[in-house]
Parts: structure tokens; sequence; C-alpha cells
């Protein structure tokens, strides 16, 4: 299945791209660990209920090593770490992380692939090979140019 988009019009009066369209992503769904297991179980040898343990621990194990400051990295899919959002203040010893960290994030990085492409190197994403895009069947927005017809002033 391809990665579907579906267009909307920019109405936002205080941007500078005020009236143009563009493309977002639509989500058919999600899909869960054990959804997950299910479609790998049907690929490979294991059991569901293994490959759902192993995934269950992925992410318990995963978590508290970010939250001991490393960088989690998945071959093949990219690495993960967790990144914080402060305040600013004046002096050094102003700032106080319980009052100056405002957000706790993760930052992901897809694994890149550095390739040669017409004689340049290129960096691309391991997780877009081979990625198709089309526009989402229940798009509500005409994209059929007028004619000479539909534009009197012409």
């Amino acid at each position: 299945m391809p990665l579907l988009y579906k267009l909307y019009k920019n109405k936002n009066t205080k941007s500078a791209a005020y009236g143009k369209w563009y493309a977002k992503t639509q989500h058919v769904g999600t899909v869960d660990i054990a959804k997950l297991a299910k479609i790998m179980q049907r690929n490979c040898t294991v059991k569901e209920s293994d490959i759902r343990a192993v995934l269950v621990e992925m992410v318990e194990t995963m978590r508290d090593q970010l939250q001991d400051s490393k960088c989690v990295k998945l071959d093949g899919l990219g690495t993960f770490k967790l990144g914080i959002s402060t305040e600013g203040v004046e002096e050094a010893y102003d700032f106080n992380a319980g009052h100056d960290v405002k957000n706790i994030h993760v930052n992901f990085q897809p694994e890149t692939k550095v390739e040669l492409y017409n004689g340049k190197r290129i960096r691309r994403k391991s997780l877009f090979d081979d990625v198709k895009i089309q526009e989402s069947p229940k798009n509500d927005v005409d994209t059929t140019k007028p004619t000479s017809d539909d534009n009197p002033g012409d």
C-alpha cells in the first residue's frame, strides 16, 4: 500500500504561504505490538507469543537505556535518544532543572545510507526505500484544472 496524502489549503492570513495548497500524509490506522507480532509470525518461524514477549521487553529496555542518557540504535530502522526543551536563564548558576526543564521528548534519526548516484554521493533514509506516494481516495478537494469555459474572465 502506498503512503497516502490529502491536499489542504493554507488559510492562515498571516502566513506568507496563505492561499497555497499543500499535501499532508493521511494515516489509515495504527499497528500496535500485538498486530506487529501477528504480522511477523506470518513472515517467519517464530511464534506470535515469543515475538510479542521480545517486543514488550524491547520497549521496556529501550525506555531504561534512554532514561540512562544512552542512544538506542536499531539497525535498519534508526537511532532514538531523549532530548529536553528548557527555558533560558541569564547565568549558568540560575539554571534549575526542576523549574527550567519544560519538556522531555524523543528524537528519532532514521538510518541513512550513503550511495553513489550519477557520480555523486547522496544520503538516503532506509525507511524510504521503495516508498510509493498516492493521493488518498477520500480527498474531498477538486484537483482538476479549470478549463477556459470555467473562467469567464479569461
